[in-house]
């Protein structure tokens, strides 16, 4: 039978350690093709490029290796649209983007590359999923991710995902006998309040760092939150339909259909 053929992207660049393990996860998997960007994209969301010309150069990162890799200029939403539309021979049966270094959980699935990456393959009719793992530092060790992603990948090739959906996961930072298991969940109530760190150059002009606390609102026990503090994998189901569909009724109760 033919291998599935695997897009591996990410938004920490193509030569971080985050994607390096995935790619040698979904090796085991399928044939890969890798397209990521040239330099971190964290915090991007959805951004894609019309303004400047783009730019996706072939590199081999390791001379050992035999896959097709290509690094990319653009944003992670545009890393995989270069790679669907110019340089993949056929339309990928999976998209997978990360592993990223610290959490999309939550609210952040808004602001990330990473899960933005995931979404543009889903709009495309691509099965996708966005991987994280809630550590930060450079010398995070993704060894115990592993296990998980590809259990969680192999089921998606297996089963699919249902039309206009694709999966964020979140992996703790734990040893991997110390991950408990895998939890599907919903996504957590949250907010951060931001502030902003006022300073000056020594040209006398101000400028800003960006800063903020992150509040999770909800208690309940069957959120993302909640799994990845209690040492469980989460894995949310994530739509990108954003319609509100239950408020389509009462917006209808407006009246607002009779203005002309």
């Amino acid at each position: 039978m033919k291998k599935p053929l695997i897009l591996v992207t990410n938004d920490d660049g193509i030569t971080a350690p985050g994607i390096r393990t995935l790619i040698d996860v979904m090796k085991e998997l399928g044939d890969v093709v890798v397209v990521a960007p040239d330099s971190p994209q964290s915090g991007m969301g959805h951004a894609i490029t019309i303004n400047d010309a783009l730019y996706c150069d072939p590199v081999q990162l390791k001379a050992s290796e035999d896959h097709q890799e290509y690094s990319c200029s653009g944003t992670p939403a545009d890393c995989v649209k270069l790679a669907t539309q110019e340089i993949m021979k056929r339309k990928p049966d999976l998209c997978v983007s990360g592993i990223n270094h610290g959490s999309n959980s939550s609210i952040n699935v808004i602001y990330s590359g990473t899960m933005s990456a995931a979404v543009e393959a889903g709009t495309e009719g691509i099965p996708a999923i966005g991987f994280s793992l809630l550590d930060y530092s450079l010398n995070a060790d993704f060894k115990p991710t592993k296990k998980f992603v590809k259990a969680i990948t192999q089921k998606v090739l297996e089963e699919g995902l249902p039309k206009g959906v694709v999966l964020n996961v979140n992996l703790p930072k734990l040893s991997e006998d110390d991950i408990k298991g895998v939890k599907i969940c919903r996504q957590a109530k949250a907010h951060w309040v931001e502030n902003f760190d006022k300073r000056t150059n020594p040209q006398g002009r101000d400028y800003y760092w960006l800063t903020g606390e992150f509040i999770n609102e909800d208690q309940g026990e069957d959120t993302d939150e909640w799994a990845l503090a209690n040492g469980y994998v989460s894995v949310v189901p994530v739509q990108f339909d954003l319609t509100a569909h239950h408020v389509v009724q009462d917006l209808n109760s407006w009246g607002l259909n009779k203005v002309s």
